[in-house]
Order: structure tokens, then sequence, then C-alpha cells
């Protein structure tokens, strides 16, 4: 059975963004100002012939009211309740359900309020004691810049539609669908721009990627980077040249805190627009469903990285025009997160590392190879899990050499969709891999990887009895 729609407050919001009466409205979408009100209220969902109606007379995408950010929030607030502060309240799904659709603002304001509190405690653990407050840049602050930026395209699917038109329509009109990106969009910047493009010879510890001298129109590229780095450095100069007013009007309204924040909001903007341009989304689209998602073989097509073909896989989410939804991260050794995006109701851990039996931490043990894993995550859905790892190379012997794991993923309902399934039978349990977002919070009753407790957990500790975690846990902090 389809999961009912309950989505008060965004059909509220919409009336009154519009300065319309309950009476008014409800007259528009041809229903009674009584069941508007239920509906406002949260006491009948939306129905399909109501959400038809609202997207014809509105000029709304049915995505507008998908669920997709409730299910994020949702898992938010598990986490964030699971702290040994709340130990003591435990409410239900259907509870944390109500309080996520009856009051947005107030929900995101507890996470905001947590995220700060988690903070705060991380500052004061690694801080040294003789770094004083007044010292410490930014120690007042709830939520790092580059978090907020990050949480910002997390919660609109990694898809700026936009920017993402824009880039596809600059890409067609000028005949950049197809062909060598590198010279293309070198004389594009030379013929629209008067820019020069030079490609310089830098210095084996010189981390330099691009330098734009402005006055005397001058693009320096760091030479050393193959042609894939290159194209996708020429098309951000396109983006931050020509479409600057429309990078600005997306940060304007996103909210950001802080101007750190919205400095790097608007290079992730300008990085959105390159990747769109590099890889314009209909032509993408059509090779990535010709080709079963086959990463290599797009790779070849598109003249592009395996990082950028899976880094643009988890962006296809134009309204009418979706893709697969896959999740997409980029691992360093040591675990940390440097590259999370999902369009999938898939988890990252926000604090602390993530599951060790992900196939993602393993993919450095098998450099070169695509590692297939069926994972299911505690709230029972499954997930078809590709990782590989990526090397990238400097300019010379004492060049530092940079060595990251990617992960790909998407639910298992589409993976007859996706080439990395073949071979697996996705009807058995057998082979399935039980995972979780983090240790901290994982529900996993039997677990050998287990790093630490979940902090929702009594620890029972049995002198005359070991496994391989030296504990068990309760089923809930309460329980004797």
């Amino acid at each position: 059975m389809a999961e009912k729609l309950f989505v008060g407050p965004k059909v509220r919001t919409l009336r009154e963004s519009h300065g319309l009466t309950q009476a008014t409205f409800a007259e528009r979408i041809g229903i009674s100002t009584s069941y508007l009100n239920q509906i406002e209220n949260n006491q009948r969902p939306l129905t399909a012939p109501v959400l038809l109606s609202l997207s014809h007379n509105f000029n709304l995408s049915l995505n507008d009211f998908a669920s997709a950010d409730t299910n994020r929030v949702l898992a938010d607030l598990k986490e964030a309740l699971a702290e040994p502060l709340f130990r003591d309240t435990n409410p239900g799904l259907q509870e944390l359900k109500m309080a996520t659709s009856n009051s947005p603002w107030l929900t995101q304001a507890f996470l905001t309020l947590h995220q700060a509190h988690r903070r705060a405690n991380e500052r004061l653990m690694v801080m040294d004691d003789a770094l004083t407050a007044q010292s410490y840049e930014g120690a007042d602050r709830a939520i790092l810049p580059y978090e907020e930026v990050r949480d910002y395209f997390h919660y609109h699917d990694n898809y700026i539609d936009e920017l993402d038109l824009a880039a596809e329509d600059l890409a067609r009109r000028h005949g950049l669908l197809e062909g060598n990106r590198l010279s293309q969009f070198q004389a594009y910047l030379e013929d629209r721009h008067a820019v020069r493009v030079r490609l310089t010879e830098n210095p084996a510890n010189d981390q330099t990627l691009r330098r734009f001298d402005e006055e005397n129109r001058i693009l320096n590229l760091n030479g050393s980077l193959d042609s894939a780095s290159l194209s996708f450095l020429l098309a951000h100069q396109i983006a931050i040249m020509e479409y600057r007013d429309l990078i600005d009007a997306r940060v304007s309204k996103a909210n950001l805190r802080s101007d750190a924040a919205e400095a790097i909001a608007r290079l992730g903007l300008a990085n959105y627009f390159a990747g769109a341009l590099c890889l314009p989304y209909q032509r993408f689209l059509e090779v990535a469903r010709e080709t079963r998602h086959d990463i290599d073989r797009m790779r070849h097509h598109f003249g592009a990285s395996q990082e950028q073909i899976c880094h643009r896989l988890s962006s296809m989410q134009r309204p009418g025009a979706r893709g697969v939804p896959f999740y997409f991260l980029r691992v360093d050794r040591a675990g940390n997160v440097t590259k999370r995006h999902s369009a999938t109701r898939f988890q990252f851990a926000r604090f602390g590392g993530a599951c060790p039996l992900w196939n993602v931490h393993e993919a450095f043990e098998a450099p070169g190879r695509f590692l297939v894993q069926v994972a299911e995550m505690p709230d029972g859905i499954r997930y078809l899990c590709v990782a590989t790892s990526i090397t990238k190379l400097g300019s010379g012997y004492h060049a530092p050499v940079r060595r990251y794991a990617i992960g790909l993923g998407c639910e298992l309902s589409y993976a007859d969709e996706v080439i990395y399934s073949d071979g697996l039978n996705l009807k058995s349990d057998a082979g399935i891999t039980e995972i979780g977002v983090s240790c901290r919070i994982c529900e996993r009753q039997k677990c050998h990887q287990r790093a630490a407790p979940p902090v929702d957990r009594r620890l029972i500790v049995n002198p005359h009895f070991r496994q391989f975690v030296p504990f068990e846990l309760a089923n809930s902090h309460s329980d004797e």
C-alpha cells in the first residue's frame, strides 16, 4: 500500500504565499473549505486528485510534495533523540512523523540546537587546554559553514533545477553536447569572453589547480591534470563569468548563516553548473539507461572521470525526467567523508565513523576493482552498493598522491536497471550484509565489528561470558 501523504504545513504555506483565504483556495482546487482545513491540519492525507489539482492550478511539480525530506528529517530526529540526555524519552515513529509534519519549523530548530550541542561537546574534547574561547575562531557557531552548505545540497536531493537547465541549454545552443570538451570550452571562453587559457608546469609541491588573472584575462590551469579535470575547471570558469546572477539569487534564498557559508555555496553551485555542462542532463540520462549505468562505459563516452560520472548520477532528479535515485560519497583512508550526496533514503553518519561493514571501506584493499554489495539498513531498506578506489596523482615524484574510495548505490527495487546487479540473487536473504548508519546509533544486537556501544542502550557485562564484543545490549536503558 502506498504511503499516505500528510503535508498540511506545505499546503498552508502555498496558500498563504498566494495571499488566499481557505475558502478561495479550496474553490480553486475543487474541494470544500472543511476538507482543506482538515488537510492543512494533517487530519486528512493529500489524495492524488487534489495533488494533481494543486500542480495544475499553481504550476507545481508533484515532487514539491514528496516525502523525501520528511524521511531524512525523521532519521535526523531519531539520531538526535538517541543522545543519553534523552534516555528517558522514547517517542514512537508515529509521534516523530506527527512532529515532523505538523511543526516542521520547530523540528528543524530542535535539530539545529542538537547540532550546536554536539559541536560544543566535540570542541571541548579536542581543544587544547591552553586554547581559550577568545582565541578559538568560530566557537559560537552552531554548525560549520562547510557542513551547512553540504546539508543544503543534501536536502535539495543534490539537484538544482535552474542551474541544470541553464547548463543544458548552453551546451545545446553551442554544440557542446558531445566531442572534445577541453578544446570546445577553451574556444568558447576565448571567443565569448576573450579569456586565454594557459596550462602551467607547477612545482611538485604546488597544489594550485586554477588561477584567474582578471586584469589580463588569462586563466592559468595546472597542466598536470587530466583532461576531465581540466574540462571541469573551464566549465567552472564559464559558470562564474556568465551565471553569477543566477548563482547569487540561489544563495540569497538559501538563508545561510554566515558569509563563509555563502562563499562556499557560490563555489558549490558553480561546481554544480560545471558538472551539468560537462554532462548535460538529457544526453547523460540517455547514455546511463543505454549502458545500464555502467560507470566505465559512461566515462569513456563522455571523457569524464569515474568520480564525475558517479557524482552526476546522484543528481538525476529533474521533475518529469528522473533517473535512478542514487547516493554518492567519497571517503579517505581514515574514513572521513569528503563528499556525500543522496537522492535516496540512505542515511550518512553525521557524527563519528560510518559502518565498517559497508563495502566502501573495503575498496582501498582492491584497487581498480568494482566491489558490489547488497546491504540492508536497520529500517529494512536494502541497497545495491557499488564501491571502487580512485587515485589522484600529482605532477612529479615528490608530488602528493591523493587516494579515495567512492561509493554509489540505489535501493534494491532499482537494481535491475543497474549492470552491477547482474549475477546476484536479489530475492534471496543469503549474502545480505546488515549495516547501519554508525555504531553510535546502530540498533543491531549482534555485530562482530561493533566499535562502540549505541548511546540509547544499557550495557550488560557478564564477567563469566565473552564474545567478540565484550558486552551485550539491553533493549532500552530502563531494562533490568
